[in-house]
């Protein structure tokens, strides 16, 4: 099944569809010099399958790509996104 990331700027809100069905969402507030990703969820159905961390690293990069951030993580799962990617960590917000 096809994979898609789609980025709603004005609902600051990235979306993973698989197989054109949303399966994962990842909602965000834009600081203008920082970005913090406050929540993410997978539909309950789809749930157990990685859907939400293949999001975080599709916002993490496109965060990078656009050179947007740093990005502060207050949702428990980006976080631990973070911690489990410590490359990553050059992306994170001071402190």
């Amino acid at each position: 099944m096809a994979t898609e990331f789609l980025h709603d700027e004005a609902a600051h809100r990235y979306t993973m569809l698989v197989g054109g069905e949303p399966v994962s969402f990842l909602e965000y507030r834009d600081h203008g010099p920082s970005i913090v990703f406050h929540h993410t969820v997978t539909v309950p159905q789809h749930r157990g399958r990685g859907f939400a961390a293949k999001l975080v690293e599709h916002a993490v990069d496109d965060v990078e790509r656009s050179g947007r951030g740093p990005i502060t993580p207050t949702c428990w799962f980006v976080a631990e996104w973070f911690d489990r990617h410590p490359e990553r960590a050059g992306l994170l917000a001071a402190g």
